[in-house]
């Protein structure tokens, strides 16, 4: 990874998911702005909030996507995460962090 680059695996399977209350929504239903989860694959050497392992906040539709060995991936400049949730924590904090 280069500069301030960050890859990551998308949370979330693209088409068909189930609401809270258990409801289906199609891939072709239209809804507002959402933005999606991500765990943290690789980091550029310049990226100074995020570590591998980490879960981001991203929005996907600002993306660029890249399949490596079979696997998609979403290549993105640190700038464009929204939030991280980390598991390294400090006491007395929530662990998420804007």
């Amino acid at each position: 990874m280069l500069h301030d680059r960050v890859l990551v695996r998308s949370d979330t399977p693209e088409g068909e998911r189930r609401s809270g209350g258990g409801i289906l929504i199609p891939a072709t239903a239209a809804v507002g702005r959402r933005l999606a989860w991500a765990e943290v694959v690789a980091v550029g050497q310049n990226v100074r909030t995020v570590e591998a392992g980490d879960r981001v906040l991203y929005d996907p539709e600002d993306r660029a996507e890249v399949e490596v060995r079979g696997v998609s991936y979403v290549l993105m400049r640190e700038r464009d995460l929204h939030a991280v949730a980390s598991e390294r924590v400090d006491e007395g904090t929530t662990g998420l962090y804007l």
